[in-house]
């Protein structure tokens, strides 16, 4: 009887220039998939400090470090807050290499100023949720364990204010961060450090019902309907479907959240953004419960506007929002429209 030969692996998932997943679980990643444009680097950026940290060396995961120029001579020196940021890619790609996630955290370094740490963290499907959130709450749990040093070499830093930020999938890191820490599953000796807000760009939620603007937005150019939920079977627990707890704060199984202790958020949502009404029902849902919960709207912008044009005038806008927010200490900077 003659052998069969088994069959060669084939392509389950193509997700374009960013990678494919093969029918025997081996993920082929392609080295030209970041299709943003580099930005300029306006001169004054060359000022900011920076460098890499590992934060786990068991994964090798790693953070980049910014660090604003000092004040002019004479100028009052002032103890910075800290910034925690987390990249977007629909928990599929992305690095805080990428120009122009680098980019925006050397503008949000300077402009608020702050200092400011970009972290990597695990991807899907490799890894799948929950890998990136809890590589997030390493990074919270790093910074606190290892304020000593980072106080004898970034004396600036004042962990009091620690804000934890990202934008699309970091977004929803966020969130699970901001639940993690309310519902003291992360704990924070409030001693050590405090985190004193959240900022969510754009957040990448989902869910099985279509909300309006996923059926009415036309599809962006970094963010479709059919990519987003490629994202969601590729990133999210085998079989799970997009109303899971990881996917959908609101869904038929999510933890209720009305007992825990959320941060101070600033949401950020786009006119344009086919998940424009995701954050806005998640801002309204919140608030309901008494959170401290604000929102910005950006007219006529989509999907992640501030990476791909880090110093367009939206993005102008944008910094000036977190600013406020930032160095306010969580105070009001929203239309409450």
């Amino acid at each position: 009887m003659a052998s069969s030969t088994p069959a060669a692996p084939y392509v389950v998932e193509d997700c374009g220039r960013n990678l494919q997943l093969l029918s025997d679980g081996t993920v082929i990643r392609f080295e030209d998939y970041n299709t943003l444009p580099p930005p300029a680097l306006p001169p004054a950026l060359s000022a900011v400090q920076y460098k890499d940290v590992v934060y786990d060396a068991t994964r090798g995961l790693k953070l980049r470090a910014y660090k604003p120029p000092p004040p002019l001579a004479g100028g009052e020196k002032k103890k910075l807050p800290v910034v925690v940021y987390f990249h977007g890619g629909g928990y599929l790609i992305g690095s805080y290499e990428m120009d122009n996630f680098h980019a925006c955290c050397l503008r949000l370094a300077h402009d608020l100023p702050a200092v400011v740490l970009s972290a990597d963290y695990r991807l899907a499907p490799e890894h799948r949720l929950p890998a990136a959130h809890d590589d997030a709450a390493t990074v919270i749990s790093w910074l606190r364990d290892d304020q000593a040093a980072w106080l004898a070499e970034w004396g600036s830093a004042d962990f009091d204010r620690v804000f934890v930020a990202g934008d699309s999938a970091g977004a929803g890191i966020v969130h699970h961060v901001a639940v993690r820490l309310g519902s003291g599953q992360l704990p924070v000796d409030r001693n050590a450090m405090r985190v004193a807000g959240c900022v969510m760009l754009f957040p990448f939620f989902g869910g099985e019902e279509r909300t309006r603007s996923e059926a009415e937005n036309p599809p962006g150019p970094y963010l479709t309907l059919p990519s987003s939920d490629q994202a969601w079977r590729l990133a999210l627990p085998r079989g799970a479907t997009r109303d899971h707890p990881l996917a959908n704060p609101f869904g038929p199984g999510s933890p209720a959240m009305e007992a825990v202790a959320m941060p101070p958020l600033l949401v950020v949502v786009a006119q344009l953004d086919l998940l424009r009404d995701r954050g806005v029902d998640y801002v309204a849902r919140l608030r309901k419960m008494g959170k401290s919960v604000e929102v910005v709207e950006f007219e006529g912008q989509d999907h992640g506007f501030f990476a791909v044009e880090p110093f367009g005038d939206a993005a102008d806008e944008l910094v000036r929002v977190v600013r406020r927010f930032v160095h306010g200490d969580g105070a009001d900077v929203s239309n409450k429209s």
